[in-house]
């Protein structure tokens, strides 16, 4: 069986940990109600805030800039007042379905927790279960369409990396060579600098 978050770390290489802090993710799960996944928090704390391939966005909850909380609440904030049910086609496409939830919120105890987006404007949130399996990841893609993913945020970034559809209708895209890393600017004077994982073999 695979270990997929240590897939993931063989895949991006050493993380640098500029921000890792207990008390961040602490103060952070007590305001949203709820622990985020163990294996997402590894993965932030290990590279965020970091772009990766170009395309997705993880926040670091540390970070003054790119602060995950920030970037939680402010998502939360607009999905609560968009209209998402306008791209619900049916129960297999509806997220209140596959969440097994009577109604959907965000940022909550027992919704859709925003936890990355690309800048092809998909949307990545944790749930607290997708078709049955607990701490599932949910995608809005950039063409509006809802999918669950039964499985952890670690496996989701694996199968997203080596090029499987996992961030919406027609997302397959598959980058050869090592992944690309673009760590953001934290402070003022900083620039993005780019890291290149280790060679895949792909």
């Amino acid at each position: 069986m695979t270990d997929y978050l240590q897939a993931v770390f063989a895949m991006l290489g050493p993380g640098e940990e500029r921000f890792a802090d207990p008390a961040a993710w602490l103060s952070l799960e007590e305001e949203l109600g709820r622990k985020l996944p163990t294996d997402y928090k590894q993965i932030v704390d290990a590279y965020a805030p970091v772009q990766i391939n170009g395309h997705l966005c993880l926040s670091h909850p540390a970070s003054k800039r790119w602060n995950l909380g920030e970037n939680i609440r402010s998502a939360s904030e607009a999905w609560s007042e968009s209209a998402w049910e306008s791209y619900v086609t049916g129960p297999d496409d509806d997220p209140r379905v596959f969440c097994n939830l009577p109604r959907l919120s965000f940022g909550t105890a027992e919704g859709l927790v925003p936890l990355a987006a690309t800048d092809q404007g998909a949307a990545v949130f944790g749930a607290p279960q997708v078709h049955g399996s607990s701490n599932g990841v949910v995608v809005q893609g950039e063409e509006g369409d809802w999918v669950g993913h039964p499985m952890t945020f670690a496996e989701w970034l694996y199968r997203y990396l080596i090029g499987e559809e996992m961030a919406g209708w027609g997302s397959a895209t598959f980058y050869p060579g090592p992944v690309l890393l673009e760590y953001l600017p934290t402070a003022p004077g900083q620039r993005t600098r780019d890291a290149r994982g280790p060679e895949r073999g792909m």
